[in-house]
């Protein structure tokens, strides 16, 4: 695929100029490096930040991978002292943080990598927060709780999946209760966003399943949600147009770069458009899904996400606003993507009791996503939607 920047002009291709004065603030991201490769300018990158003493957050797997070996590599070639923190587990709790946030202080770190999926990334922001702040991962529940500026991260994505490379925000579960904590700001963006397909290519098929569905839904979900704008809109149509063309093809044969990159520009443009709007009701299901049955994010997202496009296209409004991303029959194509990543289309095949039903749609319509859906649901709507996915 071409090497030429994309314009401002391409991006926002079939843009709808709206004829009144709209409120709304673009929240701009740090600097994307993209391409094959990328992952060797990590060292120079930190250097420019000031990194002297550079702590590492990846996952177990991932530490096994050339790819930490490589990035390590490349720190200490340009900063001095590295240390690698990997003990992230998927769904990162305050305990995965706490842990972190040990290694952190005893090294004096200055400059934090967050290198793997949406968890490490997520790990090394929450240990941020508390790093340069401190008290604890509840202190930093909403946004903008951080009165302090917080160290330089470098976010490195090695799936194509949550976009949290291009978001301010940590989601950190409770260890205990285990809800959801989203502690979002500003300062914990990261500076530099590092897109390397070539890391993406070594993941297990399951994974670029799962995280790549997870992408299409941020997709589908900011183009329609009630805090959409123009900015936000444009990267959600840019995303869906990468995604939707990459992903059967990357599932057909993993190996092909250009749609390897496809993807990962794609989730991270999603992300953008979380960035400056926000989520819906497919997330909203998906979470209890996850805390009850064990049902991992991308699948239960995906699950529940041909039924939230019916339910919300009940809404002239919101129907044409999927119209302007998809010209057909938008749940089928979904439907054929989730097909394509050998995913579940039914809860029925999840395993999922149907008698939880009721609980499920309580504790969905509680979600805080789901205050941003298009069309208002509560948990006797989300109760329906449940059961339209049996």
């Amino acid at each position: 695929m071409s090497n030429d920047p994309l314009s401002v002009e391409a991006l926002c291709a079939g843009l709808d100029i709206p004829d009144r004065v709209q409120n709304f603030e673009d929240i701009p991201g740090g600097k994307v490096i993209f391409g094959w490769g990328a992952i060797d300018q990590i060292g120079a990158e930190a250097s420019r930040l000031g990194g002297k003493n550079v702590l590492v957050v990846t996952d177990p797997g991932l530490a096994r991978t050339e790819w930490v070996e490589r990035a390590v590599t490349a720190l200490r070639n340009e900063v001095g002292l590295v240390y690698v923190f990997d003990e992230v587990r998927e769904n990162p709790t305050t305990k995965d943080v706490d842990r972190c946030v040990r290694m952190g202080e005893a090294a004096g770190v200055d400059l934090i990598v967050g290198l793997g999926g949406g968890s490490s990334m997520d790990t090394a922001k929450g240990a941020n927060f508390i790093l340069t702040n401190g008290g604890t991962m509840h202190d930093y529940w909403g946004v903008d709780k951080a009165e302090k500026p917080m160290l330089p991260f470098i976010a490195v994505p090695t799936t194509s999946g949550t976009g949290s490379e291009c978001q301010s925000f940590a989601l950190i579960a409770d260890e205990e209760t285990h809800a959801k904590m989203a502690c979002g700001d500003k300062k914990a963006a990261a500076a530099v966003a590092i897109l390397d397909p070539e890391l993406t290519v070594t993941m297990p098929g399951a994974v670029t399943a799962h995280t790549g569905i997870d992408a299409i839904a941020h997709a589908l979900e900011t183009a329609v949600c009630n805090k959409r704008n123009e900015i936000s809109s444009a990267y959600s149509r840019a995303a869906w147009q990468l995604l939707e063309q990459g992903m059967e093809r990357v599932m057909k044969q993993p190996d092909d770069r250009e749609a390897r990159a496809r993807m990962q520009l794609g989730a991270a443009f999603a992300g953008i458009a979380i960035e400056n709007s926000m989520l819906g009701i497919a997330h909203s299901c998906a979470n209890p899904l996850t805390a009850h049955f064990g049902v991992v994010h991308g699948q239960a997202v995906g699950t529940m996400l041909p039924h939230v496009i019916q339910f919300n296209s009940a809404d002239p409004d919101t129907a044409h606003a999927y119209g302007k991303l998809f010209d057909g029959d938008l749940v089928a194509r979904v439907r054929e993507l989730l097909s394509a990543a050998q995913m579940a289309l039914s809860l029925t095949d999840l395993s999922v009791d149907e008698e939880m039903i009721p609980q499920l749609a309580e504790e969905a319509a509680a979600q805080w996503t789901a205050q941003f859906n298009p069309v208002a649901a509560d948990a006797d709507s989300l109760e329906k939607v449940y059961r339209a996915a049996v």
